[in-house]
C-alpha cells in the first residue's frame, strides 16, 4: 500500500525529462511540460467529473510538501468537498478579509471623529488622540481584527504601576475603540481590553497600585501674603491665576475664560456646560475684587474702554492661555503648590472659618453633592448666599485689607 502512495523518489523527480505525467499515487502527479518545467498536480473525480488541481512548482514544493498537500485534498474529498471549489472559497474569504481590514489607528481616528461632537471640548478629543498614539504605538498599524489580549497587555504592562491613572484611561479607550470596531464589522469576538472577568485577572486593581496624590495646596493662613506677591507680578498668567483664586474655579476654567461669559455690571460669570468638568452650566457671583480685576483687562482705545470680545486671557494663535502658564508662574515664584490646589485652600478656609453650610460651599466649587437625599433638597445654585461667601473670601485674600473674621451664614 505504501508503494501505491509513494511511487516517486526525489531522484526520479529530478531526472524526469519526458513531457507528461508521473504518478506518485493517491491522485498526486508530477507534471512535466513540453518546455520541461515541472509542477505538482492533484487529480480526482467529483460526482463523475474528472478534475485536475495545480499544487505548485517543484522549485517551491518538495516531494514531501506535495504529498502533504495531496493528503489535505483527499481529506476534503472524504467530506464530499470539492478541493478546487474549496480553495476558491478560501481565496475569496481572504480577499474579503483584506478588503475589510482596518488598522487600529484608523479605527481610533474614526472613533474620535464620530464622538467629537458629543464631547465637552476640543481638548477632550486631543487627549484621546494623544494617549492612544503615545501608549498604543505598537497597535497603531495592526489590523484591528488581530488585536488580542497579549497585544493590549503590551500597552498596559509598562505603565500600569507607574502611571496608573493614565493606564486606566488608556485601557478604557482601547476597549471603546475595539467595541466600536466590532459593531462596525471590522472585528469579532470578545473585547480583549474589557476589565471585568478579563484584564481584572491579569492586572491588580487601580486602587491597589495607585498612590493617592493630593494636589499641593497653600494653607489659607498664608493666602494674604501670597496674594500680595501675586499682584506684584506682571503678565496675564498672574491675572488668570488671581481670577481663579477669587472665583474658586479650576485652572482651565479661568485660563479659558471668554468675555461673552461675563456680566460685569451684574457681577456675574456664567461658564457654559461644555467648559465645565461636570458638563453643567456654572454661575459664579463675582466679588468686587474680581470685577475690578476684569475691568482692568478691558482694552482701551483713545483713552476709552471698548467692548471686549474673545479670550479674556489670550494665548498664541488665537487660543486662550494654557494652564501651563499658571504652573510656570508658580515655579518662578518658588511656591510649592499647584494652581488647582487653591481650590483646596478655599475649601479649607470656608469649612473651618465660616458658618456657611456645606452645600453652599460645594455649590461655590461646582461640586455635585454625593448624597442623593441632600442633593434632592439643594436644587438651586444658592447664588445669593454664595455671593456673600465669595465677597468674604476676596476680603480674606486682600493684602490691603484686614483679615475677615468668621463670617456668619
Amino acid at each position: 500500500m505504501a508503494r501505491e502512495l509513494e511511487k516517486l523518489s526525489a531522484l526520479k523527480v529530478h531526472k524526469a525529462k519526458t513531457p507528461g505525467y508521473l504518478g506518485d499515487g493517491g491522485g498526486l502527479y508530477l507534471q512535466v511540460s513540453p518546455s520541461l518545467s515541472k509542477s505538482w498536480v492533484f487529480r480526482f473525480q467529483m460526482y463523475g467529473r474528472a478534475r485536475e488541481m495545480g499544487l505548485g512548482p517543484v522549485q517551491t514544493l518538495s516531494l514531501a510538501d506535495a504529498r502533504a498537500a495531496a493528503t489535505e485534498q483527499r481529506k476534503l474529498l472524504l467530506q464530499k468537498i470539492d478541493p478546487i471549489e474549496h480553495r476558491k472559497a478560501e481565496h475569496q474569504k481572504r480577499r474579503l478579509a483584506a478588503a475589510r481590514a482596518v488598522a487600529f489607528g484608523a479605527c481610533c481616528e474614526k472613533y474620535i471623529a464620530t464622538h467629537r461632537a458629543g464631547w465637552r471640548n476640543v481638548k477632550h478629543a486631543e487627549q484621546w488622540d494623544s494617549t492612544l498614539r503615545t501608549y498604543c504605538a505598537t497597535l497603531w498599524h495592526l489590523d484591528v481584527a488581530a488585536i488580542d489580549t497579549a497585544l493590549v497587555m503590551q500597552c498596559l504592562d509598562p505603565i500600569w504601576a507607574t502611571k496608573t491613572e493614565t493606564a486606566s484611561r488608556v485601557r478604557g479607550r482601547i476597549e471603546s475603540v475595539l467595541a466600536w470596531a466590532t459593531v462596525r464589522g471590522y472585528r469579532s469576538g470578545e473585547n480583549p481590553a474589557a476589565w471585568r472577568n478579563h484584564l481584572s485577572q491579569l492586572l491588580p486593581k487601580r486602587s491597589k497600585v495607585q498612590k493617592v496624590e493630593h494636589r499641593a495646596a497653600l494653607p489659607y493662613a498664608s493666602m494674604t501674603a501670597f496674594m500680595a506677591k501675586l499682584r506684584s507680578r506682571a503678565g496675564l498668567a498672574a491675572k488668570a491665576l488671581e481670577l481663579q483664586i477669587l472665583t474658586a474655579t479650576r485652572p482651565g476654567e479661568a485660563a479659558g475664560a471668554q468675555w461673552v461669559e461675563f456680566d460685569l455690571d451684574g457681577a456675574q460669570w456664567i461658564i457654559p456646560g461644555e467648559r465645565m468638568k461636570a458638563g453643567k452650566e456654572h454661575r459664579i457671583p463675582l466679588s468686587d475684587a474680581a470685577v475690578t480685576l476684569l475691568r482692568s483687562l478691558i482694552p482701551m482705545v483713545k483713552g476709552k474702554p471698548v467692548t471686549p470680545t474673545g479670550n479674556v486671557f489670550p494665548g498664541v494663535k488665537g487660543r486662550p492661555l494654557t494652564t501651563a502658564a499658571g504652573m510656570a508662574l508658580l515655579r518662578e515664584m518658588k511656591a510649592e503648590v499647584t494652581a488647582h490646589g487653591f481650590r483646596s485652600t478655599f475649601r479649607d478656609w470656608a469649612g473651618e472659618t465660616t458658618k456657611y453650610p456645606r452645600e453652599v460651599i460645594e455649590a461655590a466649587m461646582a461640586h455635585r453633592l454625593k448624597d442623593a437625599a441632600e442633593a434632592a433638597y439643594a436644587r438651586g445654585d444658592m447664588l445669593e448666599r454664595r455671593k456673600h461667601l465669595m465677597e468674604a473670601w476676596a476680603t480674606y485674600c486682600d493684602p490691603l485689607g484686614t483679615e475677615a473674621a468668621a463670617v456668619a451664614a
